[in-house]
């Protein structure tokens, strides 16, 4: 009866969940479309200045948007210069001076024939706003300085590694501003911003040079995933996710965080993407920014921004210059690359835009071990198959002693059973009994899970690498497999492609490829070797296990449900392995006995 009970509330929920998840598909909310705005985000704030000179008056923490670039006249369309290297395109919108306009050269948005290039950057009238720009504050209230409606003359062009071009712009008062920007082959930018004071009185500005992004993104919504906010602010990582910063914005009426500090980086991360800006030489001090900004009323729409700035108000006197050097990355987060910035240019642990975790000490070499067998075998998937095996033998030790306890506790099993019987009203004496069972026999309760918890993190770590890193995107394997980290495009239920609709569309529990499949069937064999609980309910519990996570995983990508089916095919092999030479040795010792 108690089995029928659990099998009938097994499938009850699993019931529940398929249909709740068919009914939020056919009840959801049409998509509202991406809000296009044209409203300036907040500078960044300008901290007071020295007490030398004239006094200046600081500029609060939110400054309003100019009436010009909240709302544009009509106008002539703006103008635009070329970016041209191997590994991006794109243009430098001159008003405003933003860079705009960005694709990821060596990157596709799918693995079709002829598929685009991935877009990064994207200009305001477009759906999905995402950009960086330079500019000034006029810290002493009176000097004119750029805004997003400026239109820049440029010298040079098009952008391109080893050709930089500069910005100029007159302001009419005396002071005239420059933005210098140049590129390297992969996702680096520099920008040097200057200001020549040729006026006869002594004026204060604040550079600053920010990442903006006018839509929020849609995100992969895995707990083992950071994306929103990022960057390494005081010699710690700082991670802010979207939701978060919402909230601590509204909660301290301002940037959802702010620190100075001499050096470090901040930016905005996708799974394989960021954008990230920093100061150009290491001994700059740094003042960065995560912002939550709210739409003016009547819009739709939330606004994220990253931005550096001076740490102070540059005043700068008749005749003088004084400017701001910065970078910006806006690409791929590769991890060869990022560790060659983080060398050259001194970033300090800029390899951690990629999610590595808590495992970072394990993760990180693993990777590593993983890409040294790409450029060996030619293919990521046999890569993860030989870095499987080998952690496997590595381990094979402990697997060996954990088995070994576990099949002494199962030899103990009816004896503990009897004990708990014979003093189920008086718990304590039973435990002590069991305890001393355990010292009779020489058996340790503990031995068999030590070995199986020193294991977890291992594998986690490597299941973290295949799922953060890039190196693995669009990857094929064998057969049907052209993007490793992309979910098996097989399904059960329409025949693996023999019926002509996608049932993926009503549900997410109806995705069940192949490799899902393969993952199920080998955990349940590996499950059926393992000695069994002694506990019924626990047993029936576990039986169960191989159902769920096949349902579970099953629209994960495809590399990882590989990896999964394999590991559990070598652990098959393994406990095969362990008890033939366990049922060998006690024979052997069984016969010994008899001759004696």
């Amino acid at each position: 009866m108690d089995q029928k009970r659990l099998f009938a509330a097994i499938a009850l929920s699993i019931g529940i969940l398929l249909l709740f998840d068919v009914y939020k598909r056919m009840n959801a909310p049409p998509e509202a479309p991406a809000p296009i705005t044209q409203q300036a985000a907040p500078a960044p704030a300008v901290p007071a200045p020295a007490a030398s000179g004239a006094a200046v008056p600081a500029t609060p923490i939110l400054t309003a948007p100019s009436q010009q670039e909240a709302a544009p006249a009509a106008r002539t369309p703006a103008r635009r210069i070329a970016i041209e290297s191997p590994s991006v395109a794109g243009n430098l919108n001159l008003r405003g001076a933003r860079l705009d306009d960005l694709v990821l050269l060596r990157h596709r948005e799918t693995t079709a024939p002829g598929s685009a290039p991935v877009r990064l950057f994207a200009p305001r009238d477009s759906d999905a706003p995402y950009f960086a720009q330079w500019g000034w504050t006029a810290a002493d209230g009176r000097t004119r300085v750029p805004d997003g409606d400026t239109d820049w003359q440029i010298s040079g062009g098009p952008l391109a590694p080893g050709k930089p071009v500069t910005l100029t712009w007159d302001n009419g008062q005396g002071q005239v501003f420059e933005i210098q920007l140049s590129l390297d082959e992969n996702y680096m930018f520099a920008a040097e911003q200057r200001m020549r004071n040729t006026s006869g009185d002594m004026v204060a500005v604040l550079p600053w040079a920010r990442i903006r992004r006018e839509v929020t993104p849609k995100v992969e919504g895995f707990f083992i995933l950071h994306e929103g906010f990022t960057g390494v602010v005081g010699g710690r990582l700082n991670e802010v996710t979207f939701a978060d910063a919402k909230t601590e914005a509204q909660k301290r009426r301002g940037p959802a965080f702010e620190q100075e500090d001499a050096g470090g980086w901040v930016g905005i991360t996708d799974k394989y993407w960021l954008a990230a800006l920093m100061p150009a030489a290491p001994d700059q001090p740094m003042r960065a920014a995560y912002r939550f900004v709210s739409e003016a009323p009547g819009t739709a729409g939330e606004r994220w921004q990253v931005d550096i700035a001076a740490p102070a108000a540059q005043q700068i006197a008749p005749g003088a210059t004084d400017g701001f050097k910065s970078r910006l990355f806006a690409g791929a987060k590769e991890v060869h690359l990022l560790d060659d910035y983080a060398t050259r240019f001194r970033i300090k642990d800029f390899d951690k835009a990629i999610d590595f975790g808590w495992f970072y000490f394990m993760t990180k070499p693993f990777f590593y071990a993983l890409d040294w067998l790409f450029q060996l075998f030619g293919n990521f998937g046999v890569a993860i198959l030989v870095f499987t095996l080998a952690i496997k033998i590595l381990f094979f030790p402990l697997a060996n002693k954990a088995y070994k306890s576990m099949a002494k506790m199962k030899v103990l099993a009816p004896k503990m059973a009897e004990l708990k019987e014979r003093y189920k009203d008086d718990p304590q004496k039973a435990q002590t009994e069991m305890m001393a069972l355990y010292r009779s026999e020489k058996v340790n309760p503990a031995s068999g899970c030590l070995p199986i918890l020193i294991q977890i993190p291992v594998f986690f770590a490597l299941y973290k690498v295949l799922f953060v890193t890039i190196e693995m995107r669009h990857q094929p394997f064998f057969g049907w497999i052209k993007d490793l980290s992309a979910p098996d495009p097989t399904n059960l239920f329409n025949l693996f492609g023999l019926l002509p609709f996608d049932p993926a569309a009503w549900s997410t529990f109806l995705h069940m490829p192949a490799w899902a499949l393969i993952m199920g069937l080998t955990m349940w064999v590996q499950q059926k070797l393992n000695p069994q609980p002694p506990d019924p309910i626990q047993a029936k519990i576990f039986a169960w296990m191989p159902v769920i996570f096949t349902f579970m995983l099953a629209s994960f990508p495809a590399g990882l449900i590989i990896y999964w089916a394999w590991n559990n095919t070598l652990s098959v092999g393994q406990q095969y392995y362990i008890m033939r030479h366990e049922r060998a040795a006690n024979r052997a010792a069984k016969a010994g006995g008899k001759k004696a």
